[in-house]
């Protein structure tokens, strides 16, 4: 009988320390060396791609945003502020909830299939909307230049990037609205079209905060 209590407290007390040491190895010293090894590593990415603008944190890399005038009574949506550089919609072809600035707890596309008759009106509208606002008076947007991602959102709706098709797009009227040469924003745009990763894999891209950024320093000067 004492033997068998003996070896029972034996086993309890070898259970015990492993999982105290498996606690402190696992759930201390780990996490803390992958968290050094992040920081010290990546400290960018350790921390959300955040993006500055006037030593304020405005934005993520990795997360996209709207830029909409403020809400007039009546409107069920904002409209866009066309002085900035739009991004990918979200409002109906991506978005999930009513928030449609980005500030989503859930995120996703609209999950219908391309022959889907509301998906197909939504595309129409939005291409009708991406001629009718980029269109100025020394430059007219051709339907066969609208390309995919002005009118339809990615599969989470928070994509932060545009092809550099959709930019170029924008440019005559980002230029327009701000008083800028033309010159000067196709520039701006080429500055901020990245490349293909590796030279080969993805698709060039620009991140529309970025840019924004760019174009607001560009106009104050």
């Amino acid at each position: 009988m004492n033997n068998s209590v003996g070896n029972t407290t034996r086993l309890l007390w070898a259970g015990l320390r492993a999982l105290l040491v498996l606690t402190l190895v696992c759930g201390v010293v780990y996490p803390l060396a992958v968290t050094g090894v992040a920081q010290g590593l990546f400290h960018d990415k350790a921390n959300g791609s955040e993006i500055t603008s006037d030593g304020k944190v405005v934005g993520s890399t990795l997360i996209g945003q709207r830029y909409d005038l403020p809400l007039k009574e009546g409107e069920e949506s904002p409209a866009p502020d066309l002085k900035w550089f739009q991004p990918r919609p979200s409002n109906g072809l991506g978005s999930n909830s009513v928030n449609t600035r980005y500030s989503l707890i859930l995120s996703g596309a609209t999950n219908r299939s391309a022959d889907n008759e509301e998906l197909i009106q939504w595309v129409k509208d939005a291409k009708a909307a991406v001629i009718k606002d980029n269109s100025t008076v020394t430059y007219t947007v051709k339907s066969a230049d609208v390309p995919a991602d002005a009118v339809t959102s990615s599969a989470s709706g928070l994509d932060p990037d545009i092809s550099p098709e959709y930019a170029k797009l924008q440019i005559h009227r980002v230029a327009e609205r701000n008083e800028l040469d033309v010159a000067q924003v196709e520039k701006l745009v080429a500055d901020h079209t990245d490349g293909r990763i590796l030279g080969f894999m993805g698709e060039p891209a620009v991140n529309v905060l970025e840019l924004n950024i760019a174009l607001k320093d560009l106009a104050q000067r």
